[in-house]
């Protein structure tokens, strides 16, 4: 059985993953960084699909999910820094005037990000402002580890903020679903059989 909230999870963790890398290496995968930032700018989609464009475009996430699960992750930072964002979850979803923010500054971005697409170095600039005068003062504060040369430059920073505002756009969704930390521990096998579902 396909379940929804298991699309949201690996939305969230294909974000990370994203994350790790550009702070890492400063580079990004062109076509996971547009999924994760068009994401951000989908508030009124009609289901988890319809966020990230289908279902193909979470396969890179799935498959991680999928590696987790199985005890075959490679990056021992990537669950912890996924714990940190539902986590974040909570308490942004309980600040009224925070996520209020957010939701008015997307909507303020949206017609841009139509314009030049959701990547823009101006769009990204943005987001990563956006996230910064707002989810940043939130606690617990997200801590990105990576190498200091990319981590020191303001281009990356600022992607790297757009990105994990997309990664809480995913925690939100899964837990609007229903999802909950305990998912990962009591649904293990469920989520490993909606896994398989959406790759097949």
């Amino acid at each position: 059985m396909n379940d929804d909230r298991t699309l949201a999870l690996a939305g969230l963790v294909q974000a990370l993953k994203l994350v790790r890398r550009i702070a890492d290496t400063g580079q990004a995968d062109a076509s996971i960084l547009a999924t994760s930032l068009d994401s951000v700018f989908r508030i009124d989609a009609a289901s988890p699909e319809e966020v990230y464009g289908g279902a193909r475009n979470v396969r890179p996430g799935l498959l991680l999910l999928r590696d987790y699960l199985a005890n075959q992750g490679d990056d021992p930072q990537l669950p912890k820094l996924a714990l940190s964002v539902t986590q974040l979850e909570r308490r942004f979803v309980a600040n009224d005037a925070v996520a209020e923010r957010v939701h008015e500054g997307i909507l303020e971005l949206k017609p841009k990000a139509d314009q030049l697409g959701s990547s823009h170095p101006e769009v990204l600039t943005a987001l990563g402002s956006l996230y910064a005068d707002t989810v940043s003062h939130l606690r617990p504060k997200v801590m990105v580890q990576g190498n200091p040369h990319y981590l020191g430059q303001a281009g990356v920073v600022a992607e790297i903020r757009a990105i994990l505002l997309a990664a809480l756009r995913s925690a939100v969704l899964w837990r609007q679903l229903g999802g909950s930390a305990w998912d990962i521990f009591l649904r293990k096998r469920g989520l490993q059989q909606s896994i398989e579902g959406w790759l097949d």
